[in-house]
């Protein structure tokens, strides 16, 4: 990701927050909430024909120094983009590139609703945790949340 493609990036985001079951956000950070929530090494963009069509990249889930290879990670689509094979790219290419940054866990959190991005975490090696029961109110709705991880077979092995 360049530092340009913020403005598509967020456009992206608003798009997820619009679905009502990507985020719990209901707005769209600033560039600086953003720039200061994700890995600065492990922010990615999918492309085509110049354009941001999707965009992936990681958060630190702890400041402890026993988690500092696992992270949370967050992917988004333009809507025209859905169903065409490219978040499988887009997720692939972040867990490599997270592997190559040290981390060995990945963790997604996503609404049960969402059915194609459970599918799409399952296609790539994540598993089930469990469920985050009522986990945050969406739009005055308690929502539970699904809680996918995916341990690395190359990093954190010794």
């Amino acid at each position: 990701m360049k530092e340009s493609d913020w403005e598509e990036v967020r456009e992206i985001y608003i798009e997820g927050i619009n679905t009502g079951n990507a985020t719990f956000d209901t707005t769209p950070p600033t560039k600086e909430e953003w720039n200061k929530k994700y890995v600065e090494d492990c922010r990615l963009v999918i492309r085509e024909a110049g354009k941001v069509i999707g965009w992936a990249a990681l958060l630190p889930i702890s400041t402890k120094d026993a988690f500092y290879g696992v992270a949370e990670l967050s992917i988004y689509l333009s809507s025209s983009s859905v169903g065409k094979g490219i978040g499988k790219k887009l997720l692939d290419a972040l867990i490599k590139e997270s592997e190559a940054n040290g981390f060995w866990t990945l963790q997604a959190g996503v609404f049960p609703e969402n059915e194609a991005s459970i599918k799409l975490h399952k296609s790539l090696g994540f598993r089930e945790v469990g469920i985050r029961e009522s986990l945050g109110k969406l739009d005055g709705i308690w929502r539970d949340v699904l809680l996918m991880e995916r341990r690395s077979k190359v990093v954190g092995i010794d």
